[in-house]
């Protein structure tokens, strides 16, 4: 199995819709890191698990700058956005979605919870 990891600094705005009173509530922004896993059992044709400079313009180019919710339909918790990554990223099966120093989610796809990389 192959491994590769594309850490990707992103700036971006949210307000996050919460159950409870919070500051997150306001509308607010993260220079946040992205660091996205992928794999593959075999090399494309040009010896890649995916090109590095692929993961970055497809995330870089959607996310950042932005507000993210305009974006998204769903609450953009950091969670969240570790998740839909995973599944927008071919040959993606983890992502860690850091909002903010010492804040850090991460979503990993069933049956690769015990991946080395």
């Amino acid at each position: 199995m192959y491994y590769i990891s594309k850490r990707i600094e992103i700036a971006f705005a949210h307000q996050l819709h919460l159950t409870y009173e919070s500051k997150c509530q306001n509308l607010h922004g993260h220079n946040g890191i992205v660091t996205i896993y992928c794999c593959a059992e075999t090399l494309d044709e040009n010896g890649m698990v995916i090109d590095f400079s692929h993961v970055k313009r497809q995330i870089k180019e959607k996310m950042d700058h932005q507000l993210l919710n305009n974006l998204f339909d769903f609450n953009p918790t950091a969670e969240n956005l570790a998740h839909w990554i995973c599944n927008e990223v071919p040959k993606c099966y983890k992502v860690t979605f850091q909002e903010s120093e010492g804040n850090v989610a991460c979503y990993i796809k069933p049956g690769f919870e015990s991946a080395p990389f």
